[in-house]
């Protein structure tokens, strides 16, 4: 495997986890209200258009394909990065800063996942045993960058006043983050998508626990 694969596939990765938790930083700075979560919305609900009509063959933009696809197929983007788009913006506009389950599933989605995938390749050695394309070491960065991502968070928009932070909702966290990494550790999210798994599951057991 070239150095060059290696490389982009780490930016790939730090893309993924950055675009979401930065987006998230910017929240307190629209209004309070359906309003400011819709206006907010509009961003990753760009990126939802874009995804299609790149990965539709309609607009051609090597550089985005580059930068978001696993093997330099335009088509990929019609999965992975459009459930990631779809992610955020269904997060900000139905659950908003108020919500930890928002803060859950991207955090999961985000930290959780590009961790779990970067972590594996350096000290992914031992694999699990009913998955041998997941390692152990991917799944345990994955539970702590979500949980721990997820609690920042929640501490962040305490600090605005838009979430009172509790024992509780780290605890839900705790659950929320242990669940994504076990439903991205199944052979079945890897046929499906990451991106689409884990959310599902974010917001299922978050909607359970918060």
């Amino acid at each position: 495997m070239s150095l060059c694969f290696l490389v982009q596939k780490l930016n790939r990765k730090l893309v993924h986890i950055s675009i979401g938790l930065v987006f998230m930083l910017c929240w307190p700075l629209y209004s309070s209200g359906y309003r400011g979560a819709i206006l907010a919305a509009i961003t990753p609900g760009v990126n939802i258009i874009r995804m299609i009509l790149i990965g539709s063959g309609i607009w051609k933009d090597e550089a985005t394909v580059k930068a978001m696809s696993r093997y330099g197929d335009y088509r990929e983007l019609l999965k992975g990065p459009l459930y990631y788009a779809t992610t955020i913006t269904l997060a900000c506009a139905f659950y908003w800063r108020t919500s930890p389950i928002a803060i859950a599933a991207i955090c999961n989605l985000c930290a959780g996942d590009g961790f779990a995938d970067i972590v594996g390749r350096r000290f992914g050695g031992q694999k699990l045993p009913y998955n041998k394309n997941k390692s152990i070491a991917g799944s345990v960065a994955m539970a702590i960058a979500g949980f721990f991502t997820s609690v920042g968070y929640m501490y962040y928009f305490s600090y605005f006043g838009y979430i009172k932070e509790s024992t509780e909702i780290v605890f839900g966290f705790l659950i929320v983050s242990l669940a994504s990494a076990l439903v991205e550790s199944l052979p079945v999210s890897t046929e499906l998508d990451d991106n689409l798994t884990v959310t599902l599951t974010s917001i299922l057991v978050g909607s359970l626990v918060f």
